[in-house]
């Protein structure tokens, strides 16, 4: 038997902005470094490969420590896992204003930041909406997933006008104090809600981890999520460093790609809400099509003249940027409900964190290795179609085995 508290639809919709406020502020600081990686071309000499791998390392620390904080915002709750992961955030930022060497940044944005971002993310919001939103669980799943789109839409733009004005290090010192500054209250929206560690406890019903894992449906689930990585961030992240190598203005292009990331918010909430309409699969695959639309209109830009391009490739990603994740994660929902939902979630987004680390510093490889982006971008569609093809695969739900 449950044992939450009943909330009132006004705080349950404060919880609600509450975990969309939070999730964007931690994915804005991490979606940032799309900007100081041009920057660190530039001021280090670093080629795209090296530059690629404190970010590599960010998404595989990601995946690889989901299952940790899923496990953590259990016994914990919300409210001290925000606490953590915001000194963790303030830390890494701040430290990262006086780095010098790639391993400065590697520890500091790819294991500090990182750690501390996932405390401010899907596992922790996830679970804790689900059980509070019952009957319009999908909805609430897909505005706070919109969270990541919004992030990087001003993440970008902002960044870029820090760096020019104040310098990257400046940038880094003055995030460092923002986020020390709103750590407390970010932390006490939280407070009064239980996180559901006694009903885990109590209820033996549906999914284990264990049985999960013996499933297809399982492996399926891990392939979608790690195809939707790679073929997200073999662009993703290159996305400005592509725009000016072609030419484009450094602060014309991030406003540009933000625009276009900051469609990822109707994207997401309305892909999300049609997937329980038209079912999660016809709903993913229209999202991986607009996708591979976006990159596809990147493959054809070749001057700075053609602003139509980059207008289209920008609107078309950023459109739906995030929009599988509400079906991906109701599509678990609907195979292995249950009390274990929130740890089988943590072990399949492992597969996001090497889709996500592999395509980022493939990107970077393949660049340096051909001085152009094209044969990234067309890898990118390949896993794209990969991921599609996983998605349709799921349709039937699995059996529990003993």
């Amino acid at each position: 038997m449950s044992d939450l508290k009943p909330l009132s639809n006004v705080r349950l919709w404060l919880l609600l902005a509450a975990a969309f406020g939070t999730f964007s502020i931690g994915a804005g600081f991490m979606h940032a470094y799309t900007v100081f990686l041009v920057t660190f071309i530039e001021a280090f000499g670093w080629s795209r490969a090296e530059v690629s791998l404190a970010y590599s390392v960010s998404q595989m620390v990601t995946g690889i420590s989901s299952p940790l904080v899923g496990w953590l915002v259990d016994r914990l709750g919300p409210p001290r896992l925000v606490l953590m992961g915001g000194a963790l955030l303030t830390i890494g930022l701040l430290a990262n204003a006086w780095a010098t060497q790639l391993w400065h940044i590697v520890v500091l944005y790819g294991v500090v930041m990182t750690l501390g971002a996932n405390c401010l993310g899907l596992v922790v919001f996830v679970p804790l909406l689900s059980r509070y939103f019952v009957r319009n669980r999908g909805m609430a799943v897909s505005v706070v997933q919109s969270a990541n789109g919004f992030a990087r839409a001003f993440s970008a733009p902002v960044t870029t006008l820090m760096i020019s004005g104040l310098g990257w290090r400046a940038a880094y010192l003055w995030q460092g104090v923002f986020m020390g500054v709103i750590l407390l209250p970010l932390a006490s929206l939280f407070r009064g809600v239980n996180h559901g560690s006694r009903r885990r406890t109590a209820d033996g019903e549906g999914w284990t981890v264990r049985q999960a894992i013996r499933t297809p449906h399982f492996w399926l689930l891990f392939a979608v999520y790690m195809f939707t990585g790679l073929g997200s961030f073999l662009v993703a992240l290159h996305q400005l460093a592509f725009a000016v190598d072609i030419g484009f203005d450094k602060l014309y292009a991030a406003g540009v790609l933000g625009m276009g990331a900051f469609l990822s918010l109707p994207g997401v909430i309305v892909t999300g809400t049609l997937s329980d309409y038209v079912g999660r699969e016809v709903s993913a695959v229209v999202t991986y099509g607009t996708s591979i639309l976006g990159v596809a209109f990147a493959m054809m830009i070749t001057s700075p003249d053609q602003h139509v391009l980059l207008w289209l490739h920008a609107c078309f990603f950023g459109l739906t940027w995030g929009a599988r994740g509400p079906a991906i994660t109701a599509k678990t929902a609907d195979l292995f409900p249950g009390p274990n939902l929130g740890a089988i979630l943590g072990v399949i987004t492992i597969g996001t964190g090497l889709g996500a680390a592999g395509g980022a510093w493939l990107a970077g490889f393949v660049f340096d290795t051909t001085g152009s982006y094209k044969v990234a971008f067309g890898l990118s569609i390949f896993f794209y179609v990969c991921g599609s093809v996983a998605f349709w695969a799921l349709r039937r739900p699995p059996a529990i085995r003993a």
